[in-house]
């Protein structure tokens, strides 16, 4: 076969193209310390504008996922308290990190990637394997907790957490919708008594709707076999959400079936910008190549190749 084999081209062309997408998979995997490096958003749930927005995460957008090991878990109170070393710490578009996690650590249930929007600690428990020795606390992995810490607010050693969201205990976070509706303009909780500790998460669009069901109109998000989710412990955590790619993950949700919403959540804008995106990549080279061409033959290095290619030329001539 010679080299201008069509066979032969399209083998270079496809090993050359698995190659530099394995050396992309490898760096993302270098920089952020997870594999799979990256996630498509399905649902709008973490959506800020109706039309979509860069540095924001969006349905159809790619996202990277850091190891957890990698950075320190930053949580939306955290963020907003002035003594704390993550003060003023955002990440896409609000305070706090964005966590991809599992259900009540079910691997069957489809992952969540919502904002931690604040953390439970234990703060102090008695050790006991017996139901009956914790009537004053939470039996929690042979402990009974007694009481319990937020980091980045008031609540210290509490057997109860309560936390009004209205920037003056602690960070502010608006509510509107159904929760409005009731009266109640600003995210609060009263009394909960947390299952175990770990993260409460909440979708920036679910309008103060916790995955967790504290809030006093939130619903809630349920696994497939265990109900409502629990505070997310740390080993539910599959990353910390890193870099926005936008919108070229739509094309995945366009193919996507089973239990997937496919692209009916993705901003209708983002359809625009993915298309442009996809003539401009496809247009690059027609454009670029003739002005590369015309700036290599104008080099003084190509003037002086072709004058001599000329003068060999000529007196390869004479020479006959």
């Amino acid at each position: 076969m010679g080299d201008k084999d069509p066979a032969m081209t399209l083998l270079r062309e496809l090993i050359l193209a698995a190659g530099m997408i394995t050396i992309i998979v490898l760096a993302m995997w270098a920089h952020t310390g997870s594999m799979p490096p990256l996630v498509v958003v399905e649902s709008n749930s973490m959506q800020h504008d109706e039309n979509g927005e860069i540095g924001t995460i969006d349905a159809g957008d790619l996202i990277l996922v850091h190891s957890k090991e990698s950075k320190r878990i930053v949580t939306f109170v955290e963020s907003h308290d002035k003594n704390h070393e993550s003060y003023g710490y955002e990440s896409l578009g609000m305070g706090g990190d964005v966590i991809i996690y599992e259900r009540n650590g079910e691997k069957e249930s489809t992952p969540i990637i919502h904002r931690a929007l604040f953390m439970i600690e234990v703060s102090s428990f008695t050790e006991t394997n017996d139901n009956e020795q914790c009537d004053s606390g939470t039996l929690w992995d042979n402990m009974c907790v007694l009481t319990w810490t937020v980091p980045g607010s008031d609540q210290v050693s509490v057997e109860k957490v309560n936390l009004l969201f209205d920037g003056n205990q602690t960070a502010k976070y608006h509510c509107e919708g159904y929760a409005a509706m009731h009266g109640s303009n600003y995210y609060h909780i009263e009394n909960f008594t947390p299952a175990n500790p770990g993260y409460i998460t909440l979708g920036d669009n679910n309008n103060c709707n916790d995955d967790q069901g504290v809030f006093a109109f939130a619903e809630g998000i349920s696994s497939l076999h265990s109900g409502i989710i629990k505070p997310v412990r740390y080993e539910w955590v599959i990353g910390v959400s890193g870099e926005e790619i936008p919108w070229l993950g739509t094309v995945k949700l366009l193919v996507s079936g089973g239990d997937s919403p496919g692209a009916s959540q993705v901003p209708g804008l983002s359809f625009v910008y993915l298309v442009t995106f996809i003539l401009v990549v496809l247009a690059l080279p027609v454009i670029v190549e003739p002005i590369l061409r015309r700036i290599l033959n104008s080099s003084p290095e190509m003037v002086e190749a072709e004058l001599e290619d000329a003068m060999a030329t000529v007196y390869g001539h004479e020479e006959e």
